[in-house]
């Protein structure tokens, strides 16, 4: 498929999406959150892709909504748009997702960042969100995530002053998995991509819905969703042959059910 914003492409088993509007800082209007959510359909329905990394340039990752939409929004056009939702499609994709962010990532850039389950951050990376200098909130789960990712002070001082944070504090904090050169982004990401999709599909979705089951429930709700979730990798034929490859000394040849 022909795509306006973005770029697209498959190495080995790891989805490709690259955020293309380099006129724009590719800044995310509507066509291109509703391109990516199309690949990212693709993408889930391609049963020989196991992981996805969302990348953009090396300047910008995403520097934010494109504020040329927003300027002449009302608040009732953006209700009934649901504006923001649109863009969940990438958290509710059901395959490990990556976010590669060189650059700016600021405003919805990092919330889009933030909604994938790994974020790993170039050299270069700048990470904020500056909405309240435009006299304006997050809107896209920005105070939400960026808070249970890093603690309400910093995630306070952040939202109100707009300050930027990069890479090495993007780290120390939490928020990123780690800091690599940003000319070895892209490859590394897809490189932790692989190692992902090399394993269990199936049970690589259930480990992901466990993980993220942690940020909505206590961890007496969490323990119980956990062990029901274990239990079901038990009924799986990849648990049985990557236990009985274990006790043979083999690799194991997963089936991905």
């Amino acid at each position: 498929m022909a795509y306006e914003n973005i770029l697209v492409e498959t190495r080995g088993r790891v989805g490709l999406i690259t955020l293309n509007r380099p006129n724009a800082l590719n800044a995310l209007c509507r066509a291109l959150i509703a391109e990516v959510s199309q690949a990212l359909d693709a993408f889930m329905a391609d049963d020989g892709v196991g992981a996805i990394v969302l990348t953009g340039s090396e300047k910008a990752f995403a520097a934010g909504a494109d504020i040329k939409e927003l300027l002449q929004m009302t608040a009732t056009e953006a209700h009934e748009l649901t504006f923001t939702e649109d863009w969940e499609c990438i958290s509710r994709c059901n395959k490990p997702t990556i976010a590669a962010v060189a650059g700016y990532a600021l405003g919805g850039g990092l919330e889009v960042a933030m909604m994938c389950d790994i974020l790993m951050v170039a050299d270069t990376a700048k990470l904020g969100l500056p909405e309240i200098t435009i006299g304006t909130i997050p809107g896209g789960g920005g105070t939400q995530r960026l808070t249970r990712a890093i603690g309400k002070s910093k995630a306070m001082e952040m939202c109100l002053t707009g300050r930027m944070m990069e890479a090495e504090e993007a780290e120390r904090a939490g928020l990123a998995c780690r800091v690599v050169p940003a000319a070895a982004l892209v490859e590394e990401a897809v490189t932790l991509g692989a190692k992902i999709a090399s394993l269990s599909l199936p049970v690589t979705r259930i480990a992901k819905e466990a993980v993220n089951a942690a940020y909505e429930m206590s961890l007496q709700s969490g323990r119980a969703f956990e062990h029901r979730l274990f239990n079901l990798t038990l009924a799986t034929e990849d648990r049985a042959e990557g236990m009985t490859a274990f006790v043979e000394k083999r690799p194991a040849k997963w089936k991905h059910r």
